[in-house]
């Protein structure tokens, strides 16, 4: 039985922090987990720029509700749902989450959670450590064969760990350093690739 495993931001939503750089004006929450591979690190400093600029909760779920999916994500995934199972697999927290899954047609998704003070974001919580290569290991242990794809640092182990893996809408220095795992820039060629491996 296979279940795809798909990555949420850069692949069906845009990213929630170059957003919110966009929005507030302040272009070092742009960095993401496509240039900072050590997840901890980027978080510890997205909480600190936070703190500094006197910003919380409330500012950035008030971007979140403005994004749209990717044009064609929606019914990317429902044609792909009316095929196979599908979960979301990010690194993401439940209190971002919620909006956008609305809008996707409210598919499964496993992220994490923000440790809130008022409306200060003061840390996070992982579900599992290293959760995406974690979760489909843990899927491959009740029996599915995972088909995975993302477009980041945090998604290779994912990938790779699976018996089909694409990266999607991805940096050039990501592809080159990964040339054996195939590349797609639109959704349609992500279906068929899927597809294909089903």
């Amino acid at each position: 039985m296979n279940i795809v495993c798909l990555d949420l931001e850069g692949v069906l939503v845009p990213e929630i922090w170059i957003a919110f750089a966009e929005k507030t004006g302040i272009p070092e929450f742009r960095r993401t987990t496509r240039d900072e591979p050590d997840y901890d690190k980027l978080m510890r400093y997205r909480i600190d720029l936070l703190k500094q600029h006197g910003l919380g909760l409330k500012e950035v779920q008030d971007v979140i509700a403005g994004i749209q999916p990717l044009d064609g994500a929606r019914e990317f995934l429902d044609e792909l749902r009316s095929i196979t199972q599908v979960i979301i697999i990010s690194d993401t927290f439940e209190q971002f989450a919620s909006p956008l899954m609305r809008k996707l047609g409210w598919p499964t998704i496993f992220c994490n959670s923000l440790e809130v003070d008022g409306n200060e974001i003061t840390g996070y919580k992982m579900r599992v450590k290293d959760s995406k290569t974690t979760t489909v290991k843990a899927l491959q242990s009740i029996g599915f064969e995972t088909i995975a794809s993302g477009d980041s640092f945090n998604d290779l182990g994912m990938i790779r760990a699976s018996k089909a893996g694409f990266l999607f809408k991805s940096t050039d220095a990501i592809k080159a350093a990964n040339p054996d795992i195939p590349a797609f820039e639109t959704f349609d060629e992500l279906l068929s690739g899927i597809r294909k491996a089903l």
